[in-house]
């Protein structure tokens, strides 16, 4: 049959054997339509592009933070992203480090590490970006300001405490810090032999 056929004579129909006419039956319906059949099949369409959400860098998701906050008796002193007073120790000067696992020292003197993936500290409210440091730890990757390894003390059972400053072990003597990288001695600070809840160094 010729696809062009818009209509069929009537002669052709009747010329048509009943037999030819089923076995044509497909065809000629197709061939003798006004106009093409509309497709059956559908249209894909698209679908909508979905965006999927940014993954955070561990430096993003894991970051560690060093700010301010002030703590009674001391003033403005450094503290970490949970409020918790950050110390150092005297005889650390110079990036020797005398607070070690093998001394027992971290123990109750707890390094402020780095998370894994995270090459650098951030300053917050206070802190100064350029003072931030790091060296190598007892522990792991420390970080330093000014040049002093930074710790938080296990003694502190709150936010805002500094039941370490004063407290005289492993070698030095132990005091928060200002924003400035300098100790901050208390008037009222004491120099125990040991450390708030019993144990001795």
């Amino acid at each position: 049959m010729i696809a062009t056929i818009k209509q069929c004579p009537r002669s052709l129909t009747r010329a048509l054997g009943l037999g030819a006419l089923a076995l044509a039956t497909s065809v000629t319906v197709a061939a003798c339509g006004s106009s093409p059949a509309a497709s059956s099949t559908p249209t894909p369409t698209k679908s909508p592009t979905s965006k999927a959400s940014p993954t955070k860098s561990p430096a993003q998701s894991a970051g560690l933070t060093v700010k301010t906050a002030t703590v009674a008796g001391f003033g403005s002193v450094l503290v970490n992203a949970q409020d918790r007073t950050l110390y150092m120790l005297t005889s650390e000067s110079g990036g020797q480090l005398t607070c070690t696992v093998a001394s027992g020292c971290t123990q109750y003197w707890r390094e402020v590490d780095l998370p894994a993936g995270v090459t650098a500290a951030t300053a917050a409210t206070g802190a100064e970006s350029s003072m931030l440091g790091t060296e190598t730890g007892a522990s792991g990757t420390v970080v330093t300001y000014n040049g002093w390894p930074l710790y938080t003390f296990s003694g502190d059972s709150a936010v805002n405490q500094a039941n370490g400053e004063g407290l005289k072990s492993y070698g030095g003597t132990w005091y928060v810090l200002g924003a400035s990288g300098t100790p901050v001695k208390s008037k009222t600070s004491s120099s125990p032999s040991s450390s708030p809840g019993g144990y001795s160094y």
